[in-house]
């Protein structure tokens, strides 16, 4: 092959395609990844020779295609040209060349020096190589253009031989067949090197069947997940005794469906036979491979070993099961929300107290659905699931709160929220527990009244009044205010029980009560001590005007007629006076003394008001009898009376007969015999 063939003014007939371009062809076509660089060189070199131009090179395009990544270039010794520069450039330099850059498009340069006005970059370009003519040849791999292969000569040409195109097609398609080989080897390389790596480390179970030869490969894991030996040969096996009988149908649809092309892919969870006959639950999925008649040519398939998970989501939903049954049993109200207050469940008696029922209340904020209010104020609560959560610790209510619900009733309500915590503590929800208190508290109300008030009258009964009667002496100790206590016995009452039975009785006393009541302030205390007795607990209120009160409420009385069966009756009351001072013995000692005033008011003639002094003759007696009635009754519980004779004799004459005087004597709580009342 002499340089002299392919000049164009030789009469000589073209060159073809010789045994020493084919051995190029297929040089390039058996490229490896190994000697792919020594071979290019060489069979560049041959090329050179071949064609008798100046320089051969073959260029190689970075990923993108915008650089020439690498060049490989063969040149005789006196050549001027030099295409090795280009290495690293980028094609911008060369816009009209990278403009044409197509697999196996020839593009030719006859003269640089002399080019189409679009050429002029490019041409200048190579003429500073010392490229006078080019003749290139792009080429592509796996659809893109990744190089370009050259002829270079220092002298212009007046066209280059048709022939060397025919060359230049035939070489670059080689080259890139044998680079895209090279690609496809380090790619299927790759792909076994990820199987090789990945297989051991998977825990699916890859199965893969060939129609034509109707074997099926199994992976290691396959095989380890249905009990196999991983050398155990199974070259076809029976499918419809590996799957449970229960789900063979399913699955045999499920399979049929896809090779119909009605699924995109099979996929099924169903169990399937261990080898020691244990049945495993599995997740399987498939994909086939139809040939031109619709029949399957290949199918390759992927199981899941899920038989712990099956038997835990199952534990799981007992547990949910049970729970879902046992929230809508309890008589609490239940409601679940997430980390950010969003209501994910309430059960059916929270459905009921609030007036939410699930299906409207899910997504919503819990501080729209459960509204609590002061149970007194009635202003707004912080929701109690909202302070759990910023607390992170469950919070209980104290008392009793309004629960206002979705149709504008309220009811009393007791509530509990806890904080829902992940394996990591950290809050991802709440659940509020509550249950309705509003009957309870109507039944705490009401034995509370009982407890403090009298049945007959509604007032306040003699308990309550004697609490309120020691609050008052602690704040006259304090000097806060001043306090009196009024002590009022009905006179006349005693006729009218007797007279008409005790039902007349009981209303004389309640219309009494609702009269006394109507005659003192709001901020006194009315209440029932006892029988026919009331008492009056005035506050800031000095003695004279506690006596005006005494006669204001004295004459009421008075004026009072009570009628009963087509009989009336007058009435009256008697009054006794106590100033509460800070020098009060205790609250005893204050009702003692009311009602020894009482007491002289009703022996003074009855239906009048007499004042508590404490040097006041005619109570100091009368307190003295009854201390003495208080002994002699203790002292007749307890036997302490005895009998003494005394012998009474005649001072001046004998008479028949002895005479004794009888004595009936006390001894005091000592054992000592009482000689005289004061002691």
């Amino acid at each position: 092959l002499s340089a002299k063939l392919w000049q164009p003014a030789s009469k000589r007939p073209p060159l073809g395609i010789d045994i020493t371009c084919t051995k190029i062809a297929v040089d390039f076509q058996n490229l490896t990844a190994a000697d792919a660089d020594s071979v290019i060189r060489q069979n560049l070199e041959i090329l050179r020779e071949a064609t008798g131009t100046d320089s051969v090179c073959v260029a190689l395009l970075d990923g993108p295609g915008e650089h020439i990544d690498s060049i490989a270039v063969a040149r005789s010794v006196f050549a001027r040209c030099s295409p090795e520069v280009l290495k690293g450039e980028a094609l911008e330099a060369l816009p009209w060349i990278r403009s044409r850059l197509e697999h196996v498009r020839i593009i030719e340069f006859r003269d640089t020096h002399a080019v189409r006005p679009e050429q002029a970059a490019d041409a200048a370009r190579l003429a500073s190589l010392e490229i006078r003519s080019l003749l290139l040849i792009a080429f592509g791999v796996q659809g893109v253009v990744r190089g370009f292969l050259a002829l270079a000569s220092a002298e212009p040409r007046e066209s280059w031989d048709v022939n060397l195109h025919l060359l230049l097609k035939l070489l670059g398609t080689s080259l890139a067949s044998g680079l895209e080989r090279i690609a496809l080897a380090e790619r299927l390389a790759s792909v076994q090197e990820r199987q090789d790596l990945a297989l051991p480390c998977a825990n699916d179970g890859i199965w893969d069947y060939d129609a034509p030869s109707n074997r099926t490969w199994f992976s290691p894991r396959w095989k380890e997940m249905l009990g196999f030996a991983p050398d155990d040969a199974i070259a076809s096996p029976d499918w419809t005794r590996m799957v449970h009988p229960d789900d063979l149908p399913r699955v045999s649809n499920a399979m049929r469906d896809h090779l119909a092309g009605k699924t995109p892919m099979f996929e099924s969870m169903h169990r399937m036979r261990h080898t020691d006959g244990e049945w495993r639950w599995v997740i399987g999925r498939a994909r086939a491979r139809l040939d031109e008649e619709g029949r399957v040519r290949r199918l390759v398939g992927v199981e899941l070993d899920v038989t712990e998970r099956k038997l835990y989501e199952e534990a799981l939903f007992r547990e949910k099961e049970r729970a879902q049954i046992t929230l809508q049993s309890i008589g609490d109200g239940v409601i679940t929300s997430d980390a950010h207050g969003r209501v994910e469940y309430v059960n059916p008696v929270a459905e009921e107290l609030t007036g939410w029922r699930l299906e409207d209340v899910l997504g919503r904020s819990i501080d729209e659905v459960f509204r609590s209010f002061h149970e007194e104020t009635c202003e707004p609560l912080e929701n109690p699931m909202t302070v759990a959560v910023r607390r992170m610790r469950p919070v209980k209510s104290t008392r009793p709160m309004l629960l206002g619900r979705r149709d504008g009733n309220e009811l009393y309500v007791e509530s509990t929220a806890s904080p829902i915590r992940d394996g990591t503590g950290k809050v991802t929800g709440c659940v509020l527990v509550f249950h309705d208190v509003s009957e309870s508290r109507e039944l705490n109300r009401r034995l509370s009244y009982h407890a403090s008030h009298d049945v007959l009258t509604g007032l306040v009964n003699r308990r309550e009044f004697e609490q309120r009667l020691e609050r008052s002496l602690k704040s006259a100790r304090a000097r806060e205010t001043s306090y009196a206590l009024c002590y009022l016995d009905l006179d006349q009452f005693k006729i009218v029980n007797d007279t008409c039975g005790h039902a007349a009785g009981d209303a004389l006393l309640g219309q009494v009560g609702a009269l006394l009541k109507s005659r003192v302030r709001w901020r006194d205390t009315l209440g029932r001590l006892g029988g026919d007795e009331f008492g009056v607990l005035l506050e800031s209120c000095s003695l004279e005007e506690a006596l005006r009160t005494a006669e204001t409420l004295r004459e009421a009385v008075r004026n009072f007629r009570f009628a009963f069966e087509e009989r009336n009756f007058r009435l009256g009351v008697s009054v006794g006076v106590v100033p509460i001072t800070g020098d009060s013995e205790d609250v005893a000692a204050i009702l003692s003394a009311a009602d020894s005033a009482c007491m002289a008011a009703k022996e003074a003639g009855r239906n009048r008001v007499h004042c508590f002094e404490e040097n006041d003759i005619d109570l100091m007696r009368r307190r003295r009898e009854m201390q003495w009635a208080a002994r002699i009754s203790n002292a007749l519980e307890e036997s302490r009376f005895e009998l003494f004779r005394m012998a009474i004799a005649p001072l001046q004459q004998d008479e028949p007969g002895e005479h004794y005087e009888l004595l009936l004597r006390m001894r005091d709580e000592g054992g000592k015999i009482v000689a005289h009342p004061e002691q």
